[in-house]
């Protein structure tokens, strides 16, 4: 395998992402996106590719702006092979460095993967902490009444 590449999502990006999304989302560990959503979204979008092949997206994640002072971690995954390799972490880096120069003073995510956000300095919190997710998005979701994901949140640090 080539080196990774890491950029900003480009609207060309949207059907490999698509694809990562539909993989993770068949095995109920993410929500599914329509392509609408993600080609909308997609400036949101940070990749990881396979030696700067478009066509060979290895992780993704998005950071959506949810207020002016929140923004939502979403989408993170990278395929399964590559796991473990710190290939989520360099995302999360690059959604950090976004965060930064936004001056947002918070992200938060809805995951399983608590201890991978642990490490990266995420507290767990309770969702209803989160109102602008909870009426944003969360009414929309299957998974509204019985959501079992785990809200965390991160301050950032501004210099």
């Amino acid at each position: 395998m080539n080196p990774l590449v890491f950029r900003r999502a480009r609207p060309s990006d949207t059907r490999p992402i698509l694809n990562l999304i539909q993989h993770y989302s068949a095995k109920g560990v993410m929500l599914p996106r329509s392509f609408a959503q993600v080609v909308e979204k997609v400036r949101d979008f940070n990749v990881a590719l396979d030696g700067g092949n478009e066509s060979q997206v290895k992780g993704i994640v998005a950071l959506h702006v949810v207020g002016e002072d929140l923004a939502e971690v979403r989408s993170l995954a990278v395929a399964e092979e590559l796991q473990g390799k710190g290939v989520g972490r360099r995302l999360m880096e690059m959604c950090l460095a976004d965060a930064q120069e936004m001056r947002l003073p918070r992200i938060f995510t809805l995951t399983y993967q608590t201890a991978f956000f642990n490490k990266l300095g995420f507290e767990k919190v309770e969702k209803l902490t989160l109102p602008q997710k909870i009426w944003g998005d969360c009414v929309h979701c299957a998974k509204f009444s019985d959501c079992d994901e785990i809200a965390m949140i991160k301050a950032i640090q501004h210099a």
